[in-house]
């Protein structure tokens, strides 16, 4: 048995749970550079706002100057994410991440699935104070179909159950199929033409006829929603191949050295995330972008891979961009963009090659990152950090309304007046 709890509006959650001001208002959350809707609450859905709307076109709407925004805040929502993780890893065997709000979980042993959901809903609720549903089913495919379900307030007590063959034959009949966790619209219409319509008329099918039509895919998704687990809790996650830090200027840069603070800002919290993963890099990619959007500007898009000293070492990796960036760098350009991407990530046990002459020492190393990284942790990120960077820069993405980092820096906290 496996249940996905999913967080309700994540994002404009994690924002309500530290302004309850905001409960009750439509609220949304804007992408980087405050430009699309990547989240809105209920209130502002009814307002008729959807997703990837562009908030300069649609704020001065006379429905809309009521709703409230904010812009998006990734490591507050991270560490909520975190904390949500927590709390479920305390209730289930096994907890699977699926997304930064979705996370499956591993019932197999656990006696009362509905009774266990409904508890870890209200402490999710209490503790991490983002409101959730619960989807149970006997396959991935039937957890979040039926999570989506308790998401439109089928079930009871914010649970979806569809463990049952009773209880799947029962409410297959009025679901869409294109509410199926990975029929796309091309499938749907493809079986669609045959008059399949619902998620019983998808099960009905021969899988002979689902494997000619959809291949081996969506013949398992066939078989999961009849109940045949295809898919596996995944315990650990898959190893990552590359890590990216990538992202688009609050203004055009057009300065040299501005450009190296961002990029070396970039590297440094690549290899943050690097070392958090346990890994080091062994190649590297650095571009710069102009602004496609504006074609009657000049435009210049370099990039540049190449292989690098396997390291985890921020200094390594900050030297390594630079030098990058000091190769592909022509003035006269308008950049809207830059980026860092590590590549050949490999657990540090198992390099192809072991360096013989390592730049640097590295015990030495390991001991100055750990440390940087202790510091960081505790006081927020930028509190110690490389010269050549600049958290703050003035090219940063525009973030007009962001809410203070509540969880993960000190200055930054919720104060309690006496």
């Amino acid at each position: 048995m496996i249940g996905l709890i999913d967080g309700n509006c994540f994002y404009c959650s994690c924002e309500r749970a530290f302004q309850p001001a905001l409960r009750g208002k439509p609220l949304v959350v804007l992408s980087n550079n405050d430009g699309c809707v990547i989240a809105r609450t209920s209130e502002a859905k009814a307002l008729g706002l959807r997703m990837g709307d562009p908030w300069h076109l649609v704020k001065d709407k006379p429905a809309i100057r009521q709703v409230e925004w904010r812009s998006s805040n990734y490591e507050l929502y991270g560490d909520m994410s975190r904390r949500m993780f927590q709390v479920l890893e305390s209730l289930f065997p096994a907890v699977e991440p699926y997304s930064i709000d979705e996370m499956f979980l591993d019932m197999r042993e656990l006696p009362g699935a509905f009774e266990i959901s409904v508890e870890a809903r209200a402490k999710v609720r209490q503790i991490a104070k983002i409101p959730t549903c619960v989807g149970i089913g006997p396959s991935k495919t039937v957890a979040k179909l039926a999570n989506a379900m308790a998401k439109m307030g089928m079930g009871r007590a914010g649970v979806f159950d569809l463990s049952t063959p009773e209880a799947r034959a029962k409410a297959y009949p009025d679901i869409p199929l294109g509410e199926v966790w990975g029929m796309g619209g091309a499938s749907v219409n493809r079986v669609g033409e045959l008059g399949v319509r619902t998620v019983a008329d998808f099960v009905a099918m021969p899988t002979d006829q689902v494997r000619k039509l959809l291949t081996v895919r969506g013949l398992k998704t066939h078989a999961e929603l009849r109940g045949l687990p295809c898919m596996v809790m995944a315990f650990q996650p898959p190893p990552r191949k590359e890590l990216a830090v990538t992202r688009s200027f609050g203004r055009a840069v057009t300065n040299y050295s501005e450009m190296c603070e961002a990029v070396a800002t970039y590297a440094e919290i690549a290899a943050k995330r690097l070392r958090t993963a346990g890994l080091v890099a062994a190649g590297m990619q650095v571009f710069l972008e102009t602004n496609e959007f504006k074609p009657k500007e000049p435009q210049y898009s370099p990039h540049r891979t190449f292989a690098i000293e396997p390291s985890q070492d921020t200094r390594l990796l900050v030297g390594a961009a630079l030098r990058a960036t000091e190769a592909m760098w022509r003035p006269n350009y308008r950049y809207a963009k830059c980026g860092v991407v590590l590549l050949d990530l490999y657990a540090p046990q198992s390099l192809p090659v072991a360096s013989l002459f390592p730049t640097r020492d590295p015990s030495r190393s390991a001991a100055l990152m750990k440390a940087m990284d202790a510091v960081t942790d505790r006081h927020g990120r930028g509190s110690l950090r490389i010269a050549s960077t600049a958290p703050e820069g003035s090219w940063n993405m525009r973030r007009r309304r962001l809410s203070p980092r509540y969880t993960t820096a000190a200055d930054e906290m919720l104060t309690v007046g006496v």
